[in-house]
């Protein structure tokens, strides 16, 4: 089983930034992408950001131009630097592994999640 271990959440002013961070027990270059979910209070968990074993970005629209994934596959970690936070971005963020196009690999059909870490965007 893969784990997926999420660091950095915490309550941040309205335009206050944080960055989240994600290791995995296992090198990250295993699945076809990485990305970040989040799940704000009331409402079903949605697609924040991804990135490819090629390192190449998705956002949502909602996080375009203030959120930023990356990855450092040498320590099996994702990173969500998220910046001019606002309230409508509180919730639990989760961390995604993705390995269901990664065919040929033992993750191959798989997706495993994070326990998630709680984002509150207050004054």
């Amino acid at each position: 089983q893969v784990q997926l271990v999420e660091s950095g959440g915490g309550l941040v002013q309205p335009g206050g930034s944080l960055r989240l961070s994600c290791t995995a027990s296992r090198s990250i270059d295993s699945f076809n992408t990485m990305g970040w979910y989040r799940q704000a209070p009331g409402k079903q968990r949605e697609l924040l950001a991804t990135i490819t074993s090629g390192n190449y970005p998705t956002y949502a629209d909602s996080v375009k131009d203030r959120f930023t994934i990356s990855r450092d596959s040498a320590k099996n970690t994702v990173y969500l630097q998220m910046n001019d936070l606002k309230p409508e971005d509180t919730g639990v963020y989760y961390c995604n592994a993705d390995g269901r196009n990664r065919k040929g690999w033992d993750v191959y059909g798989m997706v495993y999640w994070g326990d998630g870490t709680l984002v509150t965007v207050s004054s």
